[in-house]
C-alpha cells in the first residue's frame, strides 16, 4: 500500500483535483492506496470539502486537527496514521505535481529508502526563492548538516524511514531534516514545479525565521559553541587592553580613561553578557516546553478510519 498524505491550509478549491490527479498517479504504481488529507485548522472551507471527498472515494481519509498547529506537525499526525508500505508527502496547493510520484516510487524500488523530489526551476516569486535559499543556508551552517533549498517535504518514503522519524519524542518537528537525519540511503529526482493555484504561502519571513530558530535549538548545540567562541574572543580582547595598559604605564604615558570609553565598554560587554545568557535562555525554553510531554498536535475529527472503510 502507498500513503499519500498532504497537509491542508487555505486550499479548499485545490482539494478535488488534487485528489482526482493523485488517483490517477497512484494507478500506475499498480499499489492499493490510502490518501490522508490533513486539515491543519485551515479557516476556509477545507474540512467540509474533504469531508465531500471522504464520502466519494473510501481511499480518501481525513484527519481534523483541533486547531492550527503547523505543517510539519501536519505531517506528523499524517505519517503516525498511515498505514502504507510507502508514504509519500507532498503538498496540497499542487506545486508539487502527483504526476512525479510514480517516478519517485519507481527510485524506491531501485534500493532507496526516502526518494525526494528535487526542484530544479522553482516558480515562486524572486522574493520567495530568496528567503527560502537564505533559510536553508543559515540552517545548514547552524545545524552542520547540508541543506538543500530544491528540496522540501515532497517525496516517498520507506515504512522504516517513517518508524523511526515517528519514534523520535522531540515537539519540534522539522519532517525532510529528520528523514535526512535517520541517515538511511536517499537520492534526490529532479520534478517539475508548478505554479502555486490557489492562495499565497504561509510562510512569511517571520514565520522562517522563528521556524529556523526552533529547528536550530532542538537540532543543534552549535548556537551553544558559537557562544563560547564570542566568549573567548571578548576575554581576549580585553587580555591585549590589560597587556597595553601595562605597556604604557611602563613608559610613563599615563592618561586619565575618558568617559566615553568607559560607557563603550560597558555597553559592548553588557550586550555581549545578555546575548549569551539569551541564547542559553532559549535552550532552557525549549527544555522547558519538552518536560511537560504536551502532544505536538491533537486529532478532533477522523473520516474513512480502517474500521469504518469497506
Amino acid at each position: 500500500m502507498l500513503s499519500v498524505i498532504s497537509p491542508v491550509y487555505g486550499c479548499e478549491g485545490c482539494l478535488e483535483e488534487l485528489v482526482d490527479r493523485i488517483r490517477a498517479s497512484i494507478s500506475q504504481c499498480k499499489m492499493q492506496a490510502e490518501i490522508i488529507l490533513v486539515n491543519d485548522g485551515s479557516p476556509d472551507r477545507s474540512w467540509e470539502r474533504i469531508v465531500e471527498l471522504a464520502a466519494r472515494y473510501p481511499e480518501v481519509r481525513g484527519l481534523r486537527l483541533s486547531r492550527n498547529f503547523g505543517q510539519h506537525y501536519a505531517i506528523a499526525a499524517g505519517l503516525e496514521h498511515a498505514r502504507g508500505e510507502l508514504i509519500a508527502v507532498i503538498d496540497c496547493d499542487l506545486q508539487d505535481r502527483p504526476e512525479e510520484l510514480p517516478r519517485l516510487v519507481e527510485m524506491i524500488r531501485h534500493g532507496y529508502d526516502a526518494v525526494f523530489g528535487q526542484r530544479t526551476e522553482r516558480q515562486d516569486s524572486m522574493l520567495k526563492r530568496f528567503t527560502s535559499y537564505t533559510f536553508f543556508r543559515t540552517l545548514s551552517y547552524l545545524t552542520d548538516v547540508p541543506q538543500d533549498h530544491s528540496t522540501a517535504n515532497f517525496g516517498v518514503f520507506s515504512r522504516k524511514v517513517i518508524d523511526t522519524v515517528n519514534l523520535m519524542p522531540e515537539a519540534d518537528r522539522c519532517f525532510p531534516l529528520m528523514v535526512k537525519w535517520t541517515g538511511f540511503r536517499s537520492t534526490a529526482v529532479p520534478v517539475e514545479h508548478a505554479e502555486r493555484l490557489q492562495g499565497q504561502s504561509s510562510y512569511s519571513l517571520g514565520k522562517l525565521i522563528r521556524l529556523a530558530t526552533n529547528i536550530v535549538l532542538t537540532y543543534s548545540d552549535k548556537p551553544l559553541r558559537l557562544v563560547v567562541r564570542v566568549g573567548l574572543v571578548f576575554s581576549l580582547i580585553a587580555f591585549a587592553i590589560v597587556l597595553l595598559a601595562i605597556y604604557r604605564y611602563s613608559l610613563g604615558d599615563v592618561a586619565v580613561a575618558g568617559f566615553t570609553s568607559v560607557i563603550a565598554s560597558i555597553w559592548l560587554l553588557g550586550g555581549a553578557t545578555i546575548f549569551c545568557l539569551g541564547v542559553t535562555g532559549l535552550y532552557l525554553g525549549r527544555l522547558f516546553n519538552d518536560t511537560k510531554g504536551r502532544p505536538y498536535y491533537i486529532v478532533s475529527d477522523q473520516l474513512n478510519t480502517p474500521e469504518e472503510t469497506p
